[in-house]
C-alpha cells in the first residue's frame, strides 16, 4: 500500500487550496494511505478531509516565537523523530517555502518539490529528490493539482473537488445566519471598518442575520465594533477551525475579504462575495461549485454599492 505524505502547512486559504489536489490524488492511487503535514491551528480543517487518514501537526509559528526556551528545541527534536519514524513512497512539498522544504527534508522517502524557476523560495529547491517545473501564473490551485500529478504519475483533469461535504458539515443548522468575514493577517487586504458597517446595516434591513467571527483581539474589537452598530448582527465565542468550518457550512451567505474562511466558503459551496483590495484574484481568487462573485482587486478597494449589488447577484 503506497504511503504518500504531503506538506502544506500553512496559511489557511494554502490549506483549502491544496484539497483538490487530495481529492484527485484519492481517485488516482485509491489503494494509497495519505498523511498531511499543516500548523497545528489548521489541523482540525484537515482531519475533514476523507482522504486523510493521519493529520501531522506542526508548530513552527509558536515555536518562531519562543526559539530559545529548551522546550521548543524539546519539541522540535520530537517532531523531527516523528518525521523519520515511517518511510514514505512520495513526500510532496507543494508549499515550496524554504521551512516547508525543511521539513521535507526531515521525512524519509522520495521528496518533490518546486524545479527553481516555479518554487516561491529558490533555497527551497535543492532540498528535493525530484523538481518538477510548474508554470507561476497558473492559479495555487492548478499549480497544486499539477505538482500532485507530476509526483504521482498522473494527469491533473475535471472539476475541482475539495473533498468538503457541506451538507454533513451544517448538521442541524437553520440555515438563517450569513457570515461577515472581515478579518486578515495582512493590513493591504482589508476593507475599512465603516464599510462593513454600512453593508451590515444594509443587509439587516433587508431581513439577514449575520455573524461576525474573529479569531484574534484585535479582530473581536473590529467585529465588536461592527455589531454595536448593526442591527440582527452577533459577534461569537472564539471557535476551533472545525466549528468555524460547521458556521459556515450552515450560513445562507458568506461576505469576506481575501482570507482563508472566504476561500473555505468557496470551497464548500455556500454563496460568497469575496471582497479584493489588495491581491490578485487571478492567482488566488476563491473557487468553487457555489456563486461566487469577486470585487475590487489588487489596489481597486470595492463601494459599498459594488459589495451589495454582488449579494443581490450571488443570493439570488
Amino acid at each position: 500500500m503506497p504511503e504518500i505524505l504531503f506538506i502544506k502547512t500553512s496559511s489557511l486559504g494554502d490549506v483549502i487550496h491544496h484539497m483538490p489536489a487530495v481529492t484527485e490524488a484519492r481517485r488516482h492511487v485509491p489503494a494509497a494511505r495519505f498523511a498531511w503535514v499543516v500548523e497545528e491551528a489548521f489541523a482540525p480543517l484537515v482531519a475533514l478531509h476523507p482522504a486523510i487518514e493521519t493529520v501531522i501537526p506542526v508548530a513552527s509559528r509558536r515555536w518562531r516565537q519562543t526559539l530559545f526556551a529548551p522546550s521548543t528545541w524539546s519539541q522540535m527534536r520530537t517532531f523531527g523523530r516523528d518525521m523519520r519514524a515511517r518511510t514514505y513512497d512520495a513526500v510532496i512539498d507543494t508549499q515550496g517555502l524554504f521551512r516547508s522544504a525543511v521539513i521535507a527534508r526531515a521525512a524519509r522517502g522520495q521528496r518533490h518539490g518546486y524545479d527553481a524557476a516555479s518554487i516561491k523560495e529558490r533555497l527551497a529547491a535543492p532540498f528535493y529528490d525530484v523538481r518538477h517545473r510548474v508554470d507561476r501564473s497558473r492559479h495555487a490551485i492548478a499549480r497544486n493539482r499539477l505538482l500532485t500529478g507530476l509526483a504521482l504519475g498522473y494527469a491533473p483533469e475535471g472539476a475541482i473537488d475539495f473533498g468538503l461535504d457541506r451538507a454533513r458539515l451544517s448538521g442541524a443548522s437553520d440555515g438563517r445566519h450569513s457570515v461577515l468575514l472581515h478579518a486578515t493577517a495582512r493590513p493591504e487586504k482589508e476593507w475599512p471598518v465603516e464599510n462593513w458597517i454600512a453593508l451590515g446595516a444594509t443587509l439587516a434591513a433587508r431581513g439577514y442575520d449575520l455573524v461576525i467571527p474573529w479569531g484574534s483581539e484585535a479582530e473581536r474589537a473590529n467585529s465588536e465594533a461592527i455589531a454595536a452598530r448593526v442591527p440582527r448582527a452577533q459577534v461569537p465565542e472564539r471557535r476551533p477551525l472545525d466549528e468555524v468550518a460547521r458556521l459556515i457550512a450552515g450560513a445562507r451567505l458568506v461576505v469576506g475579504v481575501d482570507t482563508g474562511l472566504a476561500h473555505l466558503a468557496a470551497a464548500l459551496g455556500v454563496p460568497l462575495v469575496a471582497v479584493f483590495v489588495g491581491t490578485e484574484p487571478g492567482l488566488y481568487g476563491p473557487m468553487g461549485a457555489g456563486p461566487i462573485t469577486i470585487v475590487g482587486g489588487n489596489s481597486a478597494s470595492p463601494a459599498v454599492a459594488e459589495v451589495v449589488a454582488a449579494v443581490e447577484k450571488v443570493a439570488g
